[in-house]
């Protein structure tokens, strides 16, 4: 029986010796195909090329790629080469869990998810390629192809990883224009795939996965009768306009055609909106002025932390972290009654956050360390959460989910209490929480 270039059942081994023995066929892509295999090591993915894409400079990126052993989870990393004993190879990766879903079923609205998810998605997004970059590898081909996310708990894993290389090296791989940097469309002089290039891709996916919609397609796009590659150069290199760019509306979305976008983007708060802004006005022209991943992170993280959902109609809305006024829901348009909530602000180096305590609030392990390397947004991750006193409705706290750390609080009347793993301290105005590690969280509730 075959499908495709291998045969099922046809056995192979790595460069290391171990045998894989091919179960199945997963699909296809441009370069290759991807079959279920067996090892001596449980099941994984085989990515096998097709003659035209198995050159040896693939081979020596591929080996090189293997050598390096990225470790992020959140990448199916190539693990091991393999070969058939001829000319034909490709490569062992992790296989993909049936719960990831590609974002094109989420741009196409056929799939179910939550802003929330969308958000956290894009936190483990920006960490992952941050990780990659600060490894001097460039990824090169940031797209909503590469890209699968659990639309439950926005977990993410990033495929196709043959054709990151460190910064400097050549690859036959530029990008896929709609997410390519202006520079690259163009081919300007000097110009190669690289970080500064992936930054810009980077916050396309973002735009797309939280706006739903492309950042440089507004009414220009409409008027466009021929949608070809020279009209594509146009638009993302030659003529790139921001559709809500400050100082030129002459491609904002049109209200009939692209209303969604318009939707999208006013729910969106004013810390994101803003860096949405500077990276497609002044970072098209200027790849220095490109939103970094840490500052997606950090934004991203902070939108998330501040989310309220709407005592009206029930519907979750994105709020200004810092925003204190009164704010309307993007559903009902009803004034949002806002929760309590804690400015958390850590040591070395000293970082506040705002953490709104609405139902099913929580603090993770990250809102202990000013410059996390990683959100863990797990149940084991969880250090406190916003629960109700079971002998008094209506009446919250803040209950220790540590395994072993005390806190110690401390009342507006000076007084302290401890606080050990298990058990909740009342919310009150001006209430002290040292969470340990030099955490503090205060307490507002007007």
């Amino acid at each position: 029986m075959t499908s495709g270039m291998l045969e099922i059942g046809s056995n192979m081994t790595t460069e290391t010796g171990r045998p894989v023995t091919v179960t199945g066929y997963l699909g296809a892509g441009g370069q290759g195909e991807v079959y279920r295999v067996r090892t001596d090591q449980g099941d994984r993915a085989l990515k096998w090329y097709f003659p035209q894409s198995a050159t040896e400079n693939q081979l020596q990126i591929v080996e090189d790629l293997v050598a390096r052993g990225i470790t992020d989870d959140r990448f199916l990393w190539p693990e091991e080469v393999v070969s058939d004993g001829a000319d034909g190879f490709g490569y062992l990766m992790g296989l993909r869990p049936d719960r990831y879903q590609g974002l094109p079923s989420l741009f196409s609205r056929q799939m179910k998810t939550s802003t929330r998810a969308l958000l956290t998605a894009g936190i483990h997004l920006v960490e992952a390629y941050k990780s990659l970059h600060s490894q001097g590898v460039a990824y090169r081909d940031i797209s909503w192809g590469n890209v699968f996310f659990d639309p439950l708990d926005g977990s993410v894993l990033i495929c196709d990883n043959d054709n990151a290389v460190p910064e400097g090296e050549a690859s036959g791989i530029s990008g896929t224009m709609d997410f390519m940097a202006p520079e690259l469309v163009r081919g300007d002089d000097g110009a190669v795939p690289r970080t500064q290039t992936d930054l810009h891709s980077l916050s396309v996916l973002l735009f797309m996965m939280l706006m739903n919609h492309h950042p440089l397609k507004g009414a220009l796009e409409l008027k466009i009768r021929c949608w070809d590659e020279a009209a594509e150069r146009r638009m993302y290199g030659s003529r790139p306009l921001f559709v809500f760019d400050p100082d030129d509306v002459s491609n904002r979305p049109d209200p009939m055609e692209q209303g969604t976008v318009l939707a999208t983007w006013a729910a969106a708060p004013p810390i994101l909106r803003r860096l949405f802004q500077q990276n497609f006005t002044e970072g098209l022209r200027d790849p220095d002025r490109r939103v970094r991943e840490s500052q997606w992170r950090d934004v991203l993280s902070q939108v998330r932390d501040t989310m309220v959902v709407c005592a009206n109609c029930g519907r979750p809305n994105m709020t200004e972290p810092t925003g204190t006024s009164a704010q309307t829901c993007w559903s009902c348009s009803r004034t949002l009654v806002m929760p309590p909530w804690l400015v958390v602000t850590t040591s070395s180096p000293q970082v506040a956050r705002t953490v709104r305590l609405g139902h099913g609030a929580q603090l993770y392990g990250h809102h202990l360390s000013g410059e996390p390397d990683r959100h863990d947004f797990s149940d084991s991750a969880v250090i406190a959460e916003l629960a109700e006193n079971p002998q008094k409705p209506g009446r919250y706290g803040l209950t220790n989910r540590t395994p072993a750390t005390s806190w110690s609080a401390r009342r507006s009347d000076g007084t302290t209490v401890p606080v050990p793993p298990g058990r909740s301290v009342p919310l009150r105005e001006g209430l002290r929480v040292d969470l340990g590690g030099g955490t503090e969280a205060v307490v507002h509730t007007s």
